[in-house]
């Protein structure tokens, strides 16, 4: 059964967000809000609290005030438990949250209006309040969390955008997919999705009948597609960056 994951694990010793910013630019002699995407993946000691210095990370002085200049944030592989401080964070586009130890979606109502995906894989996440602020969220990579039942797995009902998620390592896809029927489920309650766990979802509109992809080998129409394990896993794991599967 699907318990803890591979989220981050607890340190004594910790890097502070000030320090991580600093080391940052030290080690690139360049100021970090000058940049388009930002990485601070895999710490040692790692990364464990988002205070109050994410403005700096967030923003430059331009004659006009503060506007964060990145698209892409990485904080993936360390120890965060609790999003916070996203206020000025007005051009994020992509967050990688994937291998900490995040158990709430709350405090991501900030970038609510500009946030196409979020990747938040291996973490301690069983109830997804919070999700519905996300209303531009286009991709979804939320594998190996807690989430077991229907109930919190609606709520993604609310997220009118989204296109694509990765749902694989929770309890309630584990069970439903033993079961048998879970992505007939997916398919019936999320009708925006269109890729799931990696592998396209097809829908036929006419008689509001879905089908399934046929298996790899199968001939197919080019705009078909055919499963691919290899890329499959690649974009599974993507957003921890750093290869893994949910560790039991």
């Amino acid at each position: 059964m699907a318990q803890n994951k591979s989220a981050g694990v607890k340190e004594t010793s910790t890097t502070s967000l000030r320090e991580a910013i600093k080391q940052w630019e030290d080690n690139n002699n360049i100021k970090i809000s000058d940049v388009e995407e930002v990485k601070l993946v895999g710490l040692y000691p790692p990364l464990e609290k988002l205070d109050q210095h994410m403005q700096t990370l967030s923003h430059v002085q331009l004659s006009c005030g503060l506007i964060a200049t990145f698209w892409k944030l990485s904080l993936s592989t360390n120890v965060i438990e609790k999003l916070a401080n996203f206020n000025n964070f007005r051009n994020l586009r992509v967050l990688s949250l994937g291998r900490n130890n995040i158990k709430s979606l709350s405090g991501l109502e900030a970038v609510g209006e500009t946030l196409e995906q979020l990747w938040i894989s291996h973490n301690l996440i069983e109830k997804l309040k919070g999700i519905s602020a996300l209303k531009e969220l286009r991709v979804l990579y939320i594998s190996c969390n807690l989430v077991k039942d229907w109930a919190e797995f609606m709520k993604l009902a609310e997220l009118p955008a989204l296109v694509e998620l990765n749902f694989v390592g929770n309890p309630l896809e584990e069970k439903m997919t033993a079961e048998g029927g879970w992505r007939e489920e997916v398919l019936r309650r999320l009708v925006s999705v269109q890729k799931l766990d990696g592998l396209p979802l097809i829908r036929e509109v006419s008689d509001d009948v879905f089908r399934e992809p046929l298996p790899s080998g199968t001939d197919l129409d080019h705009n078909d597609g055919v499963f691919n394990e290899a890329k499959f896993l690649q974009e599974l794991f993507n957003e921890t960056e750093v290869p893994g599967g949910c560790v039991q």
